[in-house]
């Protein structure tokens, strides 16, 4: 029986949604593919054509955090993961986000590095965890491999923090006493679309980390605490601190910039 269950949200990506159910059952995952509401006829014949040991959960369109969450509560195994339909795990990657789980009982996840393909091309490295960095800036992404405590701890993705709410689930997780670990490895495969939405997700920005600052006041109000036990200097802080946590380079610019750094040639 598999130890990990790997929740595929679904809206009207059938074209893509095979390839991302494979990735993960040729990892001897344990998959849930939840249906938000997908209206598309195409779609419905893809995860009707999905093998028998896929669980599909069919509900009305409730939003992908809502369906995260309702797949990851029919959830029953030790180590849970997030993925989108367009997105797929790379060989091997379920296999080295365990490991230091299995090694450390009191990490909550653990994530990898990720390669564009579509649209963007190139792999974009992620540091290793840093509570304090964390509070500042988002360097995890969605599809970290968690313990199932985690999401029963933090309540799982909250959809007030539209676009942002994977980075204020690892938030929300330190809060309730769990780290992370970063693995050296490319463990998942993101689509990049023509049509991104990161520069509408970037408009919205400000307005999340200032919620998330509310939400979790107290947690920040130890920032001097985080900074003591990491390995993050002076310099570095003062960057987290004034440029990452307001983020005052405009949506455009910013979008642009990364166009020109992953843009695909």
């Amino acid at each position: 029986m598999s130890a990990i269950t790997v929740v595929i949200v679904c809206f009207n990506y059938g074209r893509f949604v095979a390839e991302a159910v494979d990735s993960a059952r040729a990892q001897d995952a344990h998959v849930v593919v939840v249906d938000d509401g997908s209206s598309d006829p195409n779609t419905h014949e893809a995860l009707d054509a999905l093998p028998a040991d896929v669980e599909v959960i069919r509900q009305g369109n409730a939003g992908v955090c809502a369906a995260r969450n309702a797949g990851l509560s029919a959830a029953t195994t030790p180590y849970v993961l997030a993925l989108d339909a367009d997105d797929r795990l790379t060989p091997g990657a379920l296999a080295a986000m365990r490991a230091p789980l299995d090694a450390d009982r009191g990490l909550g996840f653990a994530y990898g590095h990720m390669q564009f393909f579509g649209a963007w091309q190139g792999v974009m490295r992620m540091p290793p965890y840093d509570a304090y960095k964390l509070l500042y800036r988002h360097t995890i992404g969605l599809s970290a491999l968690m313990r199932r405590e985690l999401i029963r701890d933090t309540g799982g993705f909250d959809a007030s923090f539209e676009s942002y709410e994977d980075w204020e689930l690892w938030v929300n997780a330190l809060e309730h006493g769990w780290r992370g670990r970063q693995v050296d490895a490319v463990t998942l495969e993101y689509r990049r679309h023509e049509g991104t939405k990161h520069a509408g997700d970037r408009r919205r920005y400000r307005h999340h980390f200032r919620q998330m600052r509310r939400k979790h006041a107290a947690l920040y109000a130890r920032a001097g605490e985080f900074a003591r036990e990491g390995q993050v200097g002076a310099p570095q802080r003062l960057v987290h601190r004034l440029y990452w946590g307001p983020r005052p380079v405009p949506a455009a610019v910013e979008t642009a910039m990364w166009r020109l750094r992953w843009g695909a040639r």
